[in-house]
């Protein structure tokens, strides 16, 4: 019994120093020395544009966490732009969208990495033979029972090592059979290992390689989508805090029609302006009520355009809700340096980074399809201890004895005449390379135009500003002096409304200068990869 104990002690020794050459072999995890290391944080911080003045928005503080209505019967929520941005960020149905996308590339990884996983097998097969023998040497009845268990795994080195423990029953007719029944064991290592073609783990590791690449490619993505809709948001909220103070100035032009309307009756029936001051007036006030109406609309258009892109539920695009933007411009003069910006774009945008991993991924694809170009060269290499008994336990006891011990080495060798296919598939890979190359040029210097189209904008927007602000003084000045001229008798009616119009004009075109300048800096947030604000933004990427 002690001799039977020390057998199989034996033959589990022979299975452990198998399993550890096995991970010898395998290599210690997935880590893949060829594949080119991108920082996390490229993927999933959203940094913020340096501006050398001026001030920023402070990062999201308790005011967020506010209840959007003042009074639940007001019918209007006044909104930050910080509250616009955590709506947008929660609710947003397109970025709700983009933020699948990595899960799925995930799962496409995760599925990759487990092509090394072992697995076990298992085969049981019976037969029960009758047939004619020519000599009472051999048999002609005989019933078998076979059964095979083991482990296969395969190696990260390209090879497949296996464990087998095989059990044979043989019962039969024959006269000169000495066992009978019989019992063979077979403990069984093999491994078969390319030597040149799939071998090694730059090779094997290939297809996992290219799926953590198309990860991170959707990673990038995603985060420009990130940022696509906050820039978004932004753009929308300016336009509707624009639109809103249109048709505040075109209100108070009414109200001034009106008045002009007052003062033409009152100097009417005063005798000291002709009857026709009235019907000018009249005039005057109806022109101003259309602007209101126009004004109205395009308030409507810009609130559903906001809501569409917050998708808050309590106000869908299609409420009645009127949203009060409560985050006002800061026409500060910012100086923005070109060749800064550039260079800030070219480490931002996430079109530069998606072409950076397309070019490792072609890397890893040339690799690959260079090694396919090879010749077919395998070794395969068997050991195998056997057992025989006329029990289960004899035959399992007699391999702990390395008696009847087999080795069994060969090599396979397939070379390719011509190997065209091959060739020409690595010779595309090659072209790919080189246009993913040009592709990529070209969009750095796209993105440098926009940057550069940008910052131009931006200084534009500004001197707009300055001479708004100077054209509505002016113009107000005007007016005053055309309705002290009224009063006198000097100027027409049609001279005040031409006067409050040019003026209604020059305020709007203020209003739409300092909205487009805040849009500006967006845009030139947007080109370089970035956004506006004092703390940059983080999303968790599975």
């Amino acid at each position: 019994m002690r001799n039977h104990s020390l057998k199989l002690k034996q033959v589990a020794a022979v299975s452990v120093l198998s399993a550890a050459a096995a991970v010898i072999l395998a290599g210690c995890g997935l880590e893949d020395p060829h594949e080119q290391r991108f920082d996390r944080r490229r993927f999933s911080d959203i940094a913020v544009l340096p501006l050398t003045s001026g001030t920023h928005i402070d990062a999201m503080d308790e005011t967020l966490m506010a209840p959007l209505f003042a009074d639940p019967n007001d019918g209007q929520v006044t909104l930050t732009l910080e509250q616009c941005r955590a709506m947008a960020l929660q609710n947003n149905l397109g970025l709700k969208a983009a933020l699948i996308g990595p899960q799925i590339s995930q799962a496409a990884v995760q599925a990759e990495e487990a092509k090394f996983e072992a697995a076990f097998f298992a085969n049981v097969n019976y037969s029960k033979t009758d047939s004619p023998a020519p000599s009472r040497l051999t048999s002609s009845q005989e019933e078998s029972a076979r059964t095979n268990l083991g482990v296969e795994m395969p190696l990260q080195t390209g090879g497949t090592l296996q464990f087998a423990l095989a059990d044979l029953w043989t019962k039969t007719n024959n006269e000169f059979s000495v066992l009978n029944p019989s019992y063979v064991g077979n403990l069984t290592t093999s491994i078969s290992h390319p030597l040149l073609r799939n071998a090694g783990r730059r090779t094997t590791l290939h297809t996992i390689r290219i799926a953590r690449y198309n990860r991170q490619i959707v990673d990038a993505r995603t985060k420009l989508e990130v940022i696509r809709v906050l820039a978004e948001v932004e753009r929308f909220y300016w336009r509707l805090y624009a639109a809103r103070k249109v048709l505040t100035v075109r209100q108070q032009q009414y109200a001034l029609a009106q008045a002009q309307l007052e003062r033409a009756r009152r100097f009417v029936n005063a005798g000291t302006h002709a009857p026709i001051e009235i019907l000018r007036a009249e005039a005057g006030l109806a022109t101003q009520l259309e602007a209101i109406i126009l004004a109205e609309n395009d308030v409507r258009n810009r609130q559903r355009e906001l809501k569409q892109v917050l998708q808050q539920q309590d106000f869908l695009p299609d409420s009645v809700i009127r949203l009060i933007p409560d985050t006002e411009p800061d026409p500060i003069y910012y100086a923005l340096d070109p060749a800064v910006l550039v260079s800030l774009a070219e480490a931002n945008r996430m079109e530069l980074l998606e072409y950076e991993l397309q070019l490792a991924r072609q890397v890893s694809t040339i690799d690959y399809l260079r090694n396919q170009a090879l010749p077919i060269v395998n070794l395969d290499y068997t050991y195998n201890i056997s057992g025989l008994g006329e029990t289960r336990s004899d035959s399992f006891g007699l391999l702990g004895d390395h008696r009847f011990a087999d080795h069994r080495l060969g090599v396979q060798m397939v070379i390719p005449l011509g190997n065209v296919a091959a060739k020409n598939r690595l010779l595309g890979a090659f072209y790919e390379r080189a246009q993913i190359l040009a592709d990529a040029e070209s969009r750095r210097s796209l993105i440098e135009m926009e940057v550069l189209s940008a910052v131009d904008r931006v200084e534009a927007n500004w001197q707009r500003i300055l001479a708004g602000r100077q054209n509505t003084l002016l113009q107000a000045q005007l007016y005053e002096a055309e309705l002290r001229q009224f009063e006198i008798g000097m100027r027409t009616s049609t001279d005040v409304l031409e006067a409050q119009t040019r003026l209604a004009e020059a305020q709007r075109a203020e209003i739409a200068a300092l909205a487009e300048y805040q849009i500006s800096l967006v845009d030139a947030a947007y080109a370089t990869g970035t956004l506006l604000g004092a703390a940059k933004i983080e999303f968790d990427l599975p």
